[in-house]
């Protein structure tokens, strides 16, 4: 029987992406996301990504915050400007991510 992979939770998720860049993968594409250590947070999507998109830029900024060990964030535009909170699990050297409404996917976290 294996143990379930550890979560990322609290100041340990804190400490993890606070003033790193987190890369998601989605779509086939990886969307870097700035974590700045005040809570402030930007994305840019490359040419490509932002044509696959919904149209809302290829770059937006917002606010992030723990909230029940999860990490929480909410876009100005991006997302329809709605807050999720995600749920981070280390498997190996990347990281699972599970979002407040069921979507999943993949995400490394780099400096």
């Amino acid at each position: 029987m294996s143990a379930d992979p550890p979560s990322l939770a609290g100041d340990a998720l804190c400490t993890a992406i606070s003033g790193k860049t987190v890369y998601l993968k989605i779509s086939g594409f990886e969307l870097p996301i700035r974590y700045a250590a005040g809570g402030r947070m930007s994305g840019k999507m490359g040419r490509m990504a932002a044509e696959f998109s919904r149209g809302d830029g290829s770059s937006d900024y917002g606010r992030w915050w723990i909230e029940a060990n999860r990490l929480c964030q909410r876009w100005s535009s991006w997302m329809e400007g709605k807050s999720y909170c995600y749920k981070f699990t280390l498997n190996g050297k990347s990281v699972r991510w599970v979002r407040s409404d069921g979507r999943s996917g993949t995400a490394r976290i780099g400096g």
